[in-house]
């Protein structure tokens, strides 16, 4: 499987958007596999690490996000929920998984209920370490801002502080395992 070519299906190729996702996803796909490769007693599967990473962002194009070249009509929290449907219908049900499971440090049920997100009710946080690996590295990379840009550690926690404390224990436990990798 070549996630570059589900890639080129859903994104034009010389387009905005397939830059900007193919861009902050090699930089994802880059950072959890250095994690994964430091952490090889935890036995992780670089080859899936490397393809849902790749992919983890696939649900974008449907989203309207102009900034990063996406003319969908979604609103932008939904693009991990649509990335999995679009994987599990390419029958890759453990890559969307991560595409769901990504969005922030994930999202569970009760949060969902709470903000009233256009999303199903269901806890969609990420359970494998690979799933944990690729949604902490994907904390560093924006898409709108300077996307060649590691974001620091005091950012990426700043930015997380603003969806709650929860949040923000979920990161600092996630670093606590993977940052000194």
């Amino acid at each position: 499987m070549n996630p570059i070519d589900i890639i080129e299906r859903h994104f034009e190729k010389d387009s905005f958007g397939y830059k900007i996702i193919v861009t902050h996803s090699s930089l994802v796909v880059d950072k959890a596999v250095k994690i994964a490769k430091k952490l090889f007693y935890l036995n992780c599967d670089i080859n899936f690490i490397k393809e849902a990473a790749m992919l983890h962002d696939i649900g974008t194009y449907l989203v309207n996000a102009p900034k990063i070249g996406c003319f969908g009509k979604e609103l932008y929290i939904t693009h991990g929920y649509l990335g999995r449907k679009i994987l599990d219908n390419q029958n890759l049900p453990k890559h969307a998984l991560v595409c769901e499971r990504h969005v922030g440090v994930g999202l569970c049920a009760e949060y969902i209920k709470e903000k009233k997100l256009p999303l199903p009710i269901r806890d969609m946080l990420p359970v494998s370490l690979e799933e944990q690996i690729i949604s902490y590295s994907d904390k560093f990379f924006s898409k709108s801002k300077n996307l060649f840009l590691e974001a620091s550690l005091e950012e990426v926690r700043a930015e997380i502080a603003r969806f709650g404390s929860n949040d923000l224990k979920r990161f600092d436990k996630w670093h606590e395992i993977f940052g000194g990798a």
